[in-house]
Order: C-alpha cells, then structure tokens, then sequence
C-alpha cells in the first residue's frame, strides 16, 4: 500500500526556517515529503564542470539532508528531469497534494505549468506560495491596474504598501511532521559530471555594519562596502523577509536594493519577452557589431581600459563582480563596442555565482537602454571618469590589474571619443528611423 504523503518541492528556498510553503505543506495534517530535483534540463546545459553554483546547491542542500537525517527524516534527490521525476513520485506514493514556491522566470513557469496538467490528470492538489519576494506580481501597481515600468513611482507604491506582518518569518517546521526516511545519501557531484569549485561563498550573515554605512560605501569596488548577499537571495539560503526587515530599521538605501530585486521579478512576469527581446522593441533595430575577437578580450579582461578589465578578471576568478563595476563592463560592451547586451547577459549567465535572470537581463537592458527605466541611449559611461570617482587611488584596479602600468598592458582596444561618437550615431539611426 502507498504511503500517503504531501511533498514539497525545494526550488530557489534552500532553507528549513522561515519557508513559505514547507510551513504550509506541514499543516496539512499528512507527512511531508521533501524533494529537491538536479534538473538535467538546466545541468546539461551548463559548459563548466566546476560551476560553483552547482557545488553550492549541492552543499547547502547536503547541510539540510544530513540536519534531518539525524531525526530519521530526510529529502528525496533526483537527478533528473522533473517530467520524470513526477512521473515516478506519483507511481510511489500517494500524494495528497504538492506544496512550492513560485518562480516567475520564463522556464519556471513552463515547468510548473505543466506539472499543474500532470496534477490535475492525476486529481492531486498543487498549492503554491510566495516566498522569494516581498511583492510579486501586480500587487504593486499603478491605479489603473497596469504594471509600472518606471522604478521610482514603483518604489513609492511598495513602500506605502508594505505592512510590519509581510516581514513576520513563518515558523519552522517540526521534525516529527517530516515523512519518515532511511539513511540515504544525496547524489554526489561526481555522478552528476560535475566537480568541487575552488570558488569562495560568501556568508549568509549579513553584517549589519556594512548596512548601516551602506549608502557611503556601495559603489567603492576596493573596499567591503555591500552585503554579498545576493547569492542567498537568489538560492533562497536567506529570507527575503529576513532582509526586508533589516533594510527597513537600518538603510533605506539597501531596502531600495531589494525593491529593485521585486521590481525586476515584476518586469519578467509581466513582460516575459524582455528575457530575450528588448524591452523597448526599437532598440533591436540597433546594427550591433558582431565584433567576436573584441567580445573576447572583455571577456578575458584585455581591452586596455583598467577599471573594465578589473571587474571581469574580478567575475572570471571569483564569479562576483562588484555592482558599480558591473554597469561599467555593460556600458563599455554595449556603447563602446557596440555588441549585442545579449552577449553580456550570456556570459554573466554563465560566470555570476549569484546569476537571476530577471535582476541580470534588468541591469544589462538598463545599460545598454533598451529596458524599462533605462539609461537614455546617450548616457555613455565613462571609464576613466568613473574610476576618478570610484576607484581614485587605483586600489581595485591594482589588484586584478596588477600590470596595468607596465608595457605589457594592452593599448585600448577603442578610442573613448570616437567609440562614443559612433555609438551616437548608431543609435539615432536605429532608433529616429521610421517603423
């Protein structure tokens, strides 16, 4: 005979504590399931074998198994897709309903969307939550029901809205209502096809010192200056909720970081295209130069200008970037050398330990112009002004830029002028041409 269980499915909540519907799936008087799937849909995709966000999953998610373990409980692992996997849960247990939380990314919804048929073929319940924001959706917009697209009005709008209550953590979930469980151990990387990843995390504790001073230091790459956790947020191993309420008693200026985060979660849910179509349709006329031997050295930080080539050796060894550098780099690929914002995304896709695409495609719309509440197209950064203000005793660059004064550092690769003037011109043509 089947047991009869509820499961719940960690996603982008890796924790125990102050999550939404593992709270939710324990009261529903059956005991929980706890599942995680290795998605070979996105896995098999990923080209580094050492990718550390997968080491990070895999330990994060190693903690939590071993903590129930010890009480004779403990999560399912599947190695997977999760079209198979249900599939086989299904054929296992009798599944009285199936508790997560929702994920607003283009793929995600897909996914859930078609486990929800599954669900329904086989009359089991789906109740999902919301966990990994604060706001999702439309509950933060304009009168007339529309989305903003504009972050200020936005803000307001979220600030008046919020109440003390959407900041309360949920209680943890006892041990005894976790469904019972053999010792089993978690699938390993190496059967995976992957390996450990000599990259640092960054700790879950936020320090509150840094908050607290966060509007004098955020935009100083050389100095400890933000909070590192971004990657917790996106990984669920901190709660928004926990963040929400350090940032309202301790700065406003990192609160508004994490209403940007609600913000872009909005902007992928209600505008999914913008995941790989400018936001504004006339910015994809724009002649971008398919330049690859010039994308290479910005990858490799080799374009002769210091603070870019800093913060891309920053992110190829360390897989962070510090945010100020980061809306450098995508200026300089995107007005400088005029390639495509996509190739940018791709390639943070591919090396930011804290990568979320909605925040990722926000940054680099917003760079390149082409996003809701961009730069305006004219807006060029200038590299050398913006390490007189950010990097003025060259600290940073000397770091990931040890030989910058030497002859062995590349010339530019582009004059910042001419490269601004074409970049101009460009864009005017792209975007005063008739449709």
């Amino acid at each position: 005979m089947k047991q009869k269980v509820v499961i719940h499915w960690f996603r982008r909540d890796l924790r125990l504590n102050d999550n939404t519907a593992l709270f939710h799936a324990g009261e529903s008087g059956f005991p929980v399931l706890p599942i995680f799937i290795f998605d070979k849909n996105i896995l098999d995709k990923l080209e580094n074998r050492k990718d550390a966000r997968v080491g990070f999953i895999h330990q994060t998610l190693g903690a939590m198994h071993h903590q129930l373990q010890g009480q004779g409980k403990g999560i399912q692992f599947f190695y997977s897709t999760p079209e198979e996997t249900w599939k086989n849960l299904i054929q296992q247990y009798e599944i009285q309903g199936v508790f997560f939380n929702r994920d607003y990314e283009p793929y995600a919804r897909e996914r859930d969307a078609a486990l929800y048929q599954v669900l329904q073929s086989h009359n089991i319940p789906m109740h999902t939550y919301k966990d990994h924001v604060i706001f999702e959706k439309k509950e933060v917009c304009k009168d007339d029901g529309k989305p903003y697209t504009i972050f200020t009005p936005y803000s307001k709008k979220w600030k008046s809205l919020l109440k003390p209550e959407m900041l309360e953590q949920k209680p943890s979930l006892g041990f005894e209502k976790f469904q019972e469980m053999g010792k089993q151990s978690i699938i390993t990387l190496k059967e995976m096809h992957f390996q450990e990843s000599e990259q640092e995390i960054p700790s879950t504790q936020v320090d509150l010192s840094i908050v607290q001073k966060y509007h004098e230091t955020r935009d100083i790459p050389s100095i400890k200056g933000t909070s590192r956790i971004s990657l917790h947020l996106r990984f669920g191993t901190i709660s928004i909720r926990q963040c929400g309420k350090i940032g309202l008693e301790g700065n406003e200026k990192w609160l508004n970081e994490l209403i940007w985060r609600d913000f872009y979660q909005m902007i992928i849910y209600c505008f999914p295209h913008s995941a790989s179509a400018s936001f504004k349709p006339q910015y994809d006329r724009i002649s971008w130069r398919h330049d690859e031997e010039n994308f290479r050295k910005w990858c490799e930080g080799k374009t002769g200008y210091p603070i870019v080539d800093a913060g891309m050796r920053e992110l190829n060894e360390t897989g962070f970037m510090h945010n100020r550098v980061r809306m450098i780099v995508a200026s300089f690929l995107t007005k400088h050398l005029l390639i495509d914002w996509r190739w940018g995304e791709r390639y943070f896709a591919e090396k930011l330990q804290d990568y979320e695409m909605a925040s990722n495609v926000g940054g680099w719309q917003w760079a390149a112009g082409s996003g809701c509440d961009a730069a305006p197209y004219f807006r060029i950064f200038n590299p050398y002004s913006q390490t007189e203000k950010f990097d003025k005793e060259h600290r940073y660059i000397a770091h990931w830029v040890p030989e910058w004064k030497s002859k062995e550092y590349p010339k530019p690769i582009v004059d910042h002028a001419q490269a601004r003037e074409r970049c101009l011109q460009v864009y005017k043509e792209a975007l005063t041409a008739p449709l």
